[in-house]
């Protein structure tokens, strides 16, 4: 493949943008509005349809359209069924649209097989959100699996943190590694900014949570991980059942569509009448409830890094985190997915205000709302004026990785492009 600085001065870089799920495209967005933007950069995007209703949603917020939708989703599907599918339906748009490199976020099931099916037809990929790390590689499952294995065939690996490229480089894999922060405080950044100027937006969106009774603090919620699915969700449940009985607080639970999370959380919760269960909100008006709320519950990635930036102590219901650095930073708790700890945890930081204050810091050690022209400027193979903030909440170790130029080929045949 000719080098990139090369085809600058030739054909735009064409590049296939690979996601499926809700925080993908959250994430994925202000990059694609990034890559738009460039002239040097053909721009083309693959959505598979792994969250199919609530991905549509999030396109929607950020006016993204896709050149290529597939549905790859199936009642019942196991990861394997779904593994297959993918490979079969995303083997055709990559022989259709020849793409000079594909990008995929993350660590999603879309994730690993867009990059497999890349590496296998010698296209390079980067992967967005590169370096993330627990030490059990079952935890969080399968997630852990997929982006190790994801980096190791990557030629652009975008870390969001210095923690994250300390990752990459004590495994030694060979891709050009950049700290550019992570494209979620991108899009948290440009959402925040919208808010704010935006008064009749900000006074719709508080309409549709006008259950909330502002003289009670919030806790708001989401749960949805498969390591926390069956007795995860009992115990979640057990807790906020627990919790509901202070007079003092009040529950909004986004509740995702996943049958397995639904059902018993409906039939566990509904009915309390300081728990407002909810279906998931699009991602302005989720921003909005977590810029209300007093303590966020979670076990999303994604949460983790925007609520600190929001100064809102968060308690994450899991026994280890890939994102360090807001719990080095005292913004993010642990506390497992056992009913007791959760209790224990949510009643300390509504009991005890000074706990409450340290935890509630506004800060950002995932980003400075830049990474996407970080990003962009790599894959132009222009210089890159990398994240340095979050240094000093987690040492990163010495060193940096050595720059190098994709070698992988591109696809010889050449097929019409297809737009829808």
């Amino acid at each position: 493949m000719a080098s990139t600085q090369h085809r600058r001065h030739q054909a735009p870089l064409k590049v296939l943008s690979i996601f499926g799920t809700r925080p993908e495209a959250i994430k994925m967005a202000p990059l694609l509005n990034a890559m738009e933007a460039e002239q040097a950069i053909d721009s083309r995007i693959c959505v598979t349809g792994q969250h199919q209703s609530m991905l549509q949603q999030m396109l929607s917020v950020f006016d993204i359209q896709a050149d290529y939708s597939l549905d790859v989703m199936t009642p019942g599907q196991t990861l394997n069924g779904l593994t297959a599918a993918l490979y079969a339906a995303l083997d055709p748009v990559l022989e259709q649209t020849t793409p000079d490199c594909v990008l995929v976020h993350g660590d999603t099931t879309t994730a690993l097989v867009g990059a497999m099916a890349s590496f296998h037809r010698r296209i390079p990929v980067g992967h967005v959100e590169a370096g993330l790390r627990t030490a059990d590689v079952a935890t969080p499952w399968p997630e852990e699996m997929n982006r190790r294995c994801i980096d190791q065939g990557a030629e652009w690996l975008f870390a969001p943190t210095p923690r994250a490229r300390d990752n990459l480089l004590a495994e030694r894999l060979q891709g050009s590694i950049y700290v550019t922060g992570n494209t979620g405080i991108d899009a948290l950044h440009m959402t925040a900014r919208r808010l704010h100027a935006d008064t009749a937006l900000r006074q719709s969106i508080d309409r549709q949570f006008a259950m909330i009774d502002s003289s009670r603090k919030l806790l708001l919620v989401t749960g949805h991980r498969r390591e926390n699915l069956g007795d995860g969700i009992i115990e979640l449940c057990q807790a906020l059942r627990t919790l509901s009985q202070r007079d003092d607080l009040q529950i909004v639970y986004a509740v995702h569509l996943n049958p397995a999370v639904a059902v018993p959380v409906r039939a566990a919760l509904g009915g309390l009448p300081n728990v407002h269960l909810i279906e998931p909100l699009d991602y302005l008006a989720f921003i909005r409830l977590m810029q209300r709320a007093h303590i966020v519950l979670t076990d999303s990635g994604g949460v983790q890094e925007e609520a600190p930036a929001l100064g809102k102590p968060v308690l994450v219901m899991r026994d280890v985190t890939e994102r360090p650095e807001a719990v080095a930073a005292g913004a993010v708790r642990l506390v497992g997915a056992a009913a007791d700890s959760i209790v224990h945890g949510v009643s300390e930081l509504l009991d005890v205000e000074a706990l409450w204050r340290r935890s509630a810091r506004a800060l950002s050690p995932y980003g400075d709302g830049h990474a996407c022209p970080r990003i962009v400027d790599a894959l132009l193979a222009r210089p890159v004026d990398e994240f340095t903030a979050g240094d000093d909440l987690v040492k990163p170790l010495a060193g940096r990785a050595q720059r190098r130029a994709p070698h992988l080929a591109a696809p010889s045949v050449t097929l019409p492009a297809h737009r829808v």
